[in-house]
């Protein structure tokens, strides 16, 4: 049987080269007809479309654009004008890595993935909206949580590197002790002086419980990736869970009667759902002990209150007290409003209801306009108070949901706190694990932790020349206390010029509200002398007993310049 006659087959089939110069020959053909002259006598002509490549062929083989240098051939385009603008170059050719033993060689990935991070970070304060109107020699207090730290100078960071084992120690030593370290204005030689050094050390300190080194337990909440995969005996064990726990209540304890005695100024409880500041009477504006939960849910404030534990909602207050200032009342709205309660509670409001209806509207009667008013049924009432429930709901986990304790209430709310179901996740990858306890001094069941400095050299290129950049990169649950002295070491190691970028756990930035309780007879001097002893600095305690300021937001980005600081939130 011939081979031409079996169904579906083609001669052609064999020779895919020729079948190809076929359809070139088509193409060539069609060419003349579509690459016709426009009329007029116009001079400009199409380009021709570019060739095709051959599948068949190899990689060598394959045709190359106009102006492609072969293999092995020298680029000669010529460079860009001088008045073009750096960022017409490609972005990785911004940033050259810096080797001062072989300044040929190439960064390795990682190098090269850090340095490209650090271009991010550079443009990455541009968008921040919120700049204060003139430069000022203070940063406002910022009472979130940062995570990472980002400083950028024009001077080296070679002091921060390497600590001699005696500075280590020195620093860890003047921790313990509380040791006030006083730099001058401006360090002449930063690298050869051992108090900046032992003062930096001793700035990267903060204290950690549990301590379960083959985890990350900062932060906790969206921590469930990070941990899971990692050995957690005590999952499956409630005899281990139960010693946990009682550990931790013990190192709970402590911390609260070091707070209550003024020998801790302030610490944080990291759940997997929440997290609570504790702070000493007289920080934040506030002459008693003071705690805020964030975020909050309806089934955490009802318990709270069956516990008699009484709290405020300052974001809900606030609120409803901007809408009662800017809103013109009269008798017609009152009686319209009365009747639509739940545009109070878009403002977040959570009365109590009522549990008598018709006593709530007797004032209509009082008022004559009884007849002329339809009084809401037993239906609308409960309609009302589902209005009421699902707002309740809809306001969980969020901002607005922020809870504030004062005075002896706090005490109560630490009972609360040790007996709570709800602390402890009962399943995932944090299952049994106790909260993380953080404090900027030492407690009983503490673990002594530094946080992560590492210094990063690069060269940004600026039109056609290149500049020097030196950034210095701190991990780690960074607490306020701790930004503060870091921000003060630098202004004397850098000559007063650096700026920074401050990444935050944003669960923990609404802890800058103002709680809007500051007294009138509490002053500097008092704070200072009542907190001599709590183990911060000074200018620290200074800094922590003004009023919060940033609101619901906090510092993302810090610049200094001529000792003065500029920042956006």
């Amino acid at each position: 049987m011939a081979a031409s006659a079996v169904p579906g087959y083609s001669p052609g089939f064999k020779k895919p080269p020729a079948m190809l110069r076929l359809k070139r020959k088509r193409l060539r053909r069609s060419e003349p007809a579509a690459a016709a002259p426009p009329p007029c006598g116009a001079a400009l002509r199409a380009p021709s479309a570019p060739a095709r490549r051959n599948p068949f062929s190899s990689l060598d083989n394959a045709p190359r654009a106009a102006g492609t240098p072969q293999p092995g051939e020298r680029d000669r385009r010529p460079p860009p004008p001088a008045g073009g603008s750096p960022s017409a170059a490609p972005f990785w050719q911004l940033l050259e890595p810096v080797c001062e033993d072989k300044p040929s060689r190439r960064a390795e990935p990682s190098e090269r993935t850090d340095i490209l991070a650090l271009t991010n970070d550079l443009h990455l304060p541009v968008a921040a909206p919120e700049v204060p109107s003139s430069p000022r020699h203070e940063f406002p207090a910022d009472w979130s949580i940062k995570t990472r730290l980002l400083f950028m100078s024009s001077q080296p960071f070679t002091w921060a590197e390497h600590l001699k084992a005696q500075e280590e120690a020195q620093g860890f030593a003047q921790h313990c002790r509380a040791t006030e370290t006083n730099l001058p204005q401006s360090v002449q030689e930063p690298k050869l002086s051992t108090e900046l050094r032992c003062a930096f050390q001793q700035s990267l300190v903060y204290w950690l419980h549990p301590s379960l080194p083959w985890l990350q337990l900062f932060p906790r909440i969206g921590a469930d990736r990070k941990i899971a995969g990692k050995a957690s005996p005590w999952s499956q064990d409630e005899a281990l869970q139960q010693v946990l726990m009682s550990d931790w209540s013990v190192s709970f304890t402590s911390l609260y009667n070091l707070l209550k005695a003024k020998l801790c100024p302030y610490f944080y409880i990291c759940t997997y759902q929440f997290t609570v500041l504790f702070r000493a009477a007289g920080l934040a504006g506030s002459d008693v002990i003071t705690a805020v939960i964030s975020p909050t849910t309806r089934g955490l404030r009802e318990a709270m209150r069956n516990e008699g534990i009484e709290f405020s909602l300052p974001l809900v207050e606030e609120s409803r007290t901007r809408k009662q200032k800017n809103s013109e009342v009269n008798l017609e709205t009152e009686v319209a409003n009365s009747l639509k309660v739940s545009s109070s509670m878009e403002d977040g409001e959570e009365p109590a209801p009522s549990d008598d209806d018709d006593e709530s509207f007797s004032w209509l009667e009082e008022m004559g306009v009884q007849d002329k008013v339809k009084k809401p049924d037993a239906i609308s009432i409960k309609l009302h108070h589902s209005r009421k429930e699902k707002h309740e709901v809809q306001m969980d986990h969020k901002p607005e949901s922020l809870a504030l304790v004062k005075g002896t209430n706090t005490f109560t709310l630490l009972n609360f706190l040790i007996n709570c179901k709800s602390l402890v996740a009962v399943a995932g990858p944090q299952a049994g694990l106790p909260p993380t306890l953080l404090s900027p001094v030492a407690f009983r069941g503490g673990t002594m932790q530094t946080l992560k400095a590492r210094s990063i050299n690069a060269k940004a290129r600026v039109h056609l020349a290149y500049e020097n950049i030196f950034s210095l990169e701190i991990v780690g649950p960074v607490m306020p206390h701790c930004l503060h002295s870091l921000t003060t070491l630098l202004q004397s190691a850098q000559g007063g010029a650096f700026s920074a970028v401050l990444y935050t756990h944003e669960p923990t930035a609404v802890f800058n509200t103002n709680l809007d309780n500051a007294s009138p007879a509490l002053n500097k001097e008092t704070v200072c002398k009542d907190l001599s002893t709590c183990g911060l600095h000074p200018k620290t305690l200074d800094q922590l007993s003004q009023c919060p300021t940033l609101g619901k937001s906090s510092i993302r980005f810090l610049e200094m310049k001529d000792y003065a600081y500029t920042w956006k939130s």
